[in-house]
């Protein structure tokens, strides 16, 4: 739980506040989708034990949308020349509110929960007799599990001026946002949760993408420096009026959360303690000293420090990755300590065996990844290569010169040992690095970073690379498309898909690893078994791991495949078959052929030749790493062609598939993509190129005095 919302563990009364923007769609009518997540989320709260009151906007929205349907059914011809005149604001209230109850009836219902109307006006509230009535009756609606449900009575208000909100509540207000403001104070609700149509309270207008989201407001800090943007699209409100009556409800002793009322499960999201949104708390201003760095700001000193790494000489480089390398030695045992803690609580936690395979650190672990810090150190410059030189006309020469992306996010999960390598590549290749790992690895993730930026000297700063600690700063992250340049996740498919849903910044990576073996009828069955065998048991939880094995089928008549099953059976695989396969072995049918096991366990099926192998690759692959075995050269070459997959091999097991094994060092992860770069990803794939131009005082001017050569020269180092 983030440290500034750890006062929600109290909270039992909480008042949430639903704008008109959200409960109507842009063209507005009603959002019966948004408004039954809602009421979902509510019902849900009911249920474990909150008490819960809702302020409800959009009665006036509503009702001008069906007095325009009846005023345009009830025009003759002549009238609909005319232009149609403003509709009453009061007329409209007094149609709309019936109809939003009944619509909040309706779907309370459909939960088995129960709500009540009140509707109020701000001269009431001047009533000692009706705040003892109101408080009394909210009290017995609340001991008896109904939802109260608020709305400012627009159809008879008298109110002609802004609200004024005072310490005592005594005070009158001005539109909904205020009034749940009120009510959060006059019912000594012990949270507030203003529902908006945008995530928080940013320092400019959302829509400026220099606005940044401020996660907790300080009336000191930030009251005279927010720009505000548009009011309320349909409603008297916006985010001035939010801002207004958080910081009165607030300072007067309640906390408010306004956050997005667009997302389904906000609500409980910030009763969970997640951060999100923007917190309003009377004690705001003594949690400065917890220090909040941005993501804006971590990415902007990430991109400075990389640029300061560039300007360094080669050989200073080079240092920097030696001095890695020896300082994960030197801090070995306090290394092997923390992992040993996460790898403690992952078992305690009821972890998968894959993953706790992928999160522990073993000395062998260590010495590899201290190896492939130094094989980057051994490596040829890669930054500042001439890559091409071309004579554009005389003495005008222009050279294409390798140079770093940027900036990366990478997002991994279980992995600890991924922080070293793409670290040491990250370094290699001179661009900046903002890291996030899985949870369950915190505490290894956080000593190597200490370890890594230890050894980076002042000259560029241990920000070249930053470690992001909590899941809530990745939203923001992505949405840096202006100083972040790529986006490298790796982990589950589910999260690699999340990420390319809510970015706009490139991302290089794979979902899925379901990598084959094909073993035609051709093939060596000892060199077939040597194969299979290690493509599945050597490092199961690995991306390139077989999970599909596919076999010709005469194999099963002569007894290859018998003894293909043997090997697998020996090492303790679990099998499950296709149709074809699971008919013929007796064994389970497996649910699906697009699955990764990440365990010892695979799917077998029989196919009538390579081009029917090909063809399932093609249908129910990754397009990760496949595999044909076969002493037969022309199948062996019709599957290297055809397979469209990222790497493909011959007679050779698909754990091969692997940055250093490859001979890049390191690896950042291995791409599927077809774009920039393709397989494992080493310091290669994290540099683009710049074009220079030397010339001589040369001019365009049409291009009348200029006689072009397009010659190409050598390339001089």
């Amino acid at each position: 739980m983030d440290p500034t919302r750890a006062f929600v563990r109290s909270v039992k009364r909480v008042v949430v506040k639903v704008g008109t923007a959200v409960v109507t769609r842009s063209d507005g009518r009603l959002a019966l989708g948004r408004l039954g997540a809602l009421c979902e989320q509510l019902k849900e709260l009911n249920n474990r034990g909150y008490e819960v009151i809702l302020v409800t906007s959009g009665a006036v929205g509503l009702g001008k949308q069906r007095l325009r349907y009846r005023r345009l059914a009830n025009s003759s011809f002549s009238d609909l020349q005319n232009p149609q005149y403003e509709l009453d604001g009061k007329a409209c209230a007094a149609v709309g509110q019936s109809s939003l109850m009944a619509l909040y009836d309706i779907m309370f219902s459909q939960l088995d929960v129960t709500s009540s109307q009140l509707l109020v006006n701000d001269g009431f509230f001047r009533d000692a007799d009706f705040r003892k009535q109101l408080t009394d009756t909210v009290h017995s609606l609340l001991d008896l599990r109904v939802i109260p449900i608020f709305n400012e009575n627009d159809a008879v208000s008298t109110r002609k001026a802004p609200y004024e909100l005072l310490q005592d509540s005594s005070g009158i207000f001005w539109d909904n946002d205020s009034l749940a403001g009120l009510l959060a104070l006059e019912l000594k609700a012990d949270l507030l949760v203003l529902l908006s149509d945008v995530e928080g309270l940013y320092s400019g207008p959302p829509s400026d993408p220099k606005s940044k989201l401020i996660h907790t407001y300080v009336k000191e800090k930030h009251h005279s420096k927010i720009t505000f943007g548009d009011k309320s699209r349909l409603g008297r409100g916006g985010m001035t009026a939010k801002v207004n009556a958080a910081v009165c409800a607030a300072y007067s002793g309640t906390p408010v959360i306004i956050t997005s009322g667009y997302t389904n499960d906000n609500i409980m999201r910030v009763l969970q303690g997640e951060r999100i949104g923007t917190v309003f708390h009377k004690d705001a201003h003594l949690w400065t000293s917890i220090k909040e760095i941005t993501a804006h700001e971590m990415a902007v000193a990430a991109r400075d420090s990389s640029r300061r790494l560039q300007n360094l000489k080669s050989e200073d480089r080079k240092k920097i990755l030696l001095d890695v390398a020896a300082a994960i030695e030197k801090n070995e045992s306090e290394i092997r300590i923390e992992n040993a803690a996460d790898v403690a609580d992952a078992e305690e936690a009821g972890y998968e065996r894959s993953l706790i395979s992928r999160l522990t650190l073993r000395p062998e672990k260590i010495a590899s990844l201290v190896k492939s810090v130094r094989n980057l150190a051994d490596m040829v410059e890669p930054i500042g290569q001439i890559l091409k030189r071309t004579e554009l006309a005389d003495k005008l020469t222009l050279e294409k010169i390798s140079c770093p992306l940027g900036v990366l996010l990478v997002i991994f999960e279980s992995r600890p040992d991924a922080l070293v390598q793409i670290a040491a590549l990250a370094i290699r290749s001179g661009n900046g690095l903002l890291l996030k790992g899985g949870k369950e690895a915190k505490r290894s993730n956080a000593v190597l970073h200490k370890v890594i930026t230890s050894a980076i000297p002042d000259t560029v700063g241990g920000k070249l690379i930053g470690l992001v600690t909590s899941r809530e700063a990745i939203p923001d992250l992505l949405k840096l498309d202006d100083v972040i340049d790529l986006v490298i996740p790796r982990g589950s498919n589910s999260l690699v898909s999340q990420i390319k849903d809510t970015t706009k910044i490139p991302v290089l990576g794979h979902a899925d690893g379901i990598c084959h073996v094909y073993v035609d009828k051709a093939a060596n069955i000892n060199v077939a078994k040597q194969i299979v065998r290690d493509a599945k048991t050597d490092y199961p939880a690995a991306c390139n791991a077989m999970e599909t094995l596919l076999v010709h089928q005469d194999l099963s008549g002569n007894g290859g495949l018998d003894e293909l099953i043997a090997e697998l059976k020996r090492a303790g695989v679990q099998l499950y078959g296709g149709p074809r396969a699971s008919a013929l072995l007796k064994i389970a049918e497996t649910k699906s052929f697009h699955l990764e096991y990440s365990s010892l366990a695979c799917t077998i099926e029989i196919v009538d030749d390579v081009f029917a192998a090909i063809d399932h690759i093609h249908h129910h692959g990754s397009s990760h790493t496949d595999c044909i075995v076969t002493e037969d050269s022309e199948v062996a070459e019709t599957f290297l062609r055809q397979v469209d997959s990222a790497a493909v091999f011959h007679n050779a097991s698909t754990r091969f598939c692997d940055g250093a094994r490859f001979g890049l060092g390191a690896e950042v992860g291995i791409s599927t993509s077809r774009i920039h770069a393709r397989g494992p990803v080493g310091v290669e794939g994290l540099l683009t190129n710049r074009w220079v131009l030397r010339g001589n005082g040369q001019i365009v001017d049409g291009d009348r005095n200029v006689t072009y050569t397009h010659k190409q020269l050598p390339v001089v180092a």
